[in-house]
C-alpha cells in the first residue's frame, strides 16, 4: 500500500495536471519536480546508497549554512551572543533579505579547516548557541519576519561544560520557542541532522531535506556502538535505521526533498543554492497568508502526530 506521503504527492500531481495556466512554465517545472520526488520515493534505496548519503552529508566540500546564505539571501547581518554568557560560533544567526523581504536566519555552521572547525566546535552547539538562536527567533516573531533555519550538525556538544551550562534545557526551550512562533517557519536539513542538536532548530511549519542529507536520532557510529559494541559497523546500522531523505519523507519526518546537482551539492554549490532557494520560496509561499493561530495549531498537530503508531 502506498504511504501517506506518496499519496499526498500523487494527489498534488493530479491537481496540477488538471490546471490550465497561460505560459505554464512554473507549472511545468513544479510537475517535473513532484514527479522526480515521487520516483525517488518509489525506488527503495539499497544499503550502499544509504551509506553514500551519509558520506555525502559529511563531505568536507559540501555547502554549509553561510555558503547557502551568501548565495540565496541579500544583506545578511549576523547577530552575536546570547546576551548572557558568550557567543557560540557553531550557531550563526541574523537578519537578511529574500526577494526584498526581511527574514530571520538561524543555522549550524561547520568549518573548512582545522582552525575554523575548532572555533566552530565542528558544528556542535553549546547552550549559548541555542540561546542565541532563541533570541533571533523571538526577534523574528516580534517584527513579523519569516524564519529560515538550516540544520547541519552531528549533534549538540555533549561535553561536561555544555551540560553544566544547561544543554538539555536550552534544546527544549529552543523547540518550545519554535512551537509558539506566529510567523512562517521553514527548516532545511542541509547536511547532518543529528539528534536533539538538530531538532532544536527544526520544529518548523515546513521541514525540507537536501537529497543527500541525513536526519536521525543518533549517528550510525553511535547506533553501531550500542547495538554491536563496534563503531565499525556503522554502515550496517545506517542500512537498518535509514537516515536518508527518501526514508525520512516516507516516515513523514520531513515534508519535501530538495534535489541536488548530480554527484552531490559539493560538485556545484551555485546550482545547489539555486535549487534550495526555489524550494525555500515555494515553502514560504504556501505559508503566507495563514493566520498566526492557525500556523501554531498546524505546527503543534504536525509534530504531535510524528511517531504515533496505530
Amino acid at each position: 500500500m502506498a504511504g501517506e506521503a506518496e499519496l499526498r504527492l500523487r494527489e498534488r500531481l493530479a491537481k496540477l495536471r488538471s490546471l490550465s495556466l497561460p505560459g505554464g512554465t512554473r507549472l511545468t517545472d513544479e510537475l517535473e519536480r513532484l514527479e522526480r520526488q515521487l520516483e525517488r520515493m518509489t525506488q527503495e534505496p539499497s544499503g550502499e546508497e544509504i551509506w553514500r548519503s551519509v558520506e555525502l552529508a559529511r563531505h568536507q566540500d559540501r555547502p554549509y549554512t553561510l555558503d547557502y546564505v551568501s548565495r540565496i539571501f541579500d544583506d545578511f547581518l549576523e547577530l552575536h551572543g546570547d546576551r548572557g554568557r558568550a557567543d557560540d560560533a557553531a550557531i550563526v544567526a541574523g537578519l537578511a533579505r529574500l526577494d526584498g523581504r526581511t527574514v530571520a536566519i538561524v543555522g549550524q555552521q561547520k568549518g573548512r579547516d582545522i582552525k575554523e572547525r575548532t572555533s566552530r566546535n565542528f558544528g556542535m552547539p553549546y547552550p549559548e548557541g541555542y540561546r542565541k538562536a532563541i533570541r533571533t527567533m523571538e526577534l523574528a516573531d516580534r517584527f513579523g519576519f519569516p524564519l529560515f533555519t538550516f540544520v547541519d550538525t552531528p549533534g549538540a556538544y555533549p561535553g561536561v561544560a555544555a551540560e553544566q551550562h544547561g544543554q538539555g534545557g536550552a534544546i527544549a526551550r529552543s523547540q518550545a520557542t519554535m512551537v509558539r512562533l506566529g510567523v512562517p517557519t521553514v527548516a532545511t536539513v542541509i547536511g547532518e541532522g543529528g539528534s536533539g542538536g538538530a531538532i532544536a532548530i527544526a520544529v518548523a511549519d515546513r521541514v525540507l531535506m537536501s537529497e543527500n542529507a541525513i536526519y536521525s536520532v543518533i549517528s550510525p557510529e553511535g547506533c553501531a556502538s550500542i547495538l554491536w559494541r563496534d563503531a565499525s559497523q556503522a554502515q550496517k546500522a545506517a542500512a537498518a535505521f535509514k537516515p536518508d531523505a527518501a526514508h525520512c519523507l516516507e516516515l513523514g519526518v520531513i515534508d519535501a526533498i530538495v534535489p541536488e546537482p548530480p554527484g552531490g551539492a559539493q560538485t556545484d554549490p551555485d546550482e545547489a543554492a539555486r535549487l534550495l532557494g526555489g524550494s525555500l520560496r515555494e515553502a514560504l509561499g504556501e505559508l503566507e497568508g495563514v493566520p498566526q493561530d492557525e500556523l501554531r495549531r498546524r505546527r503543534r498537530a504536525k509534530f504531535r502526530a510524528l511517531g504515533v503508531f496505530a
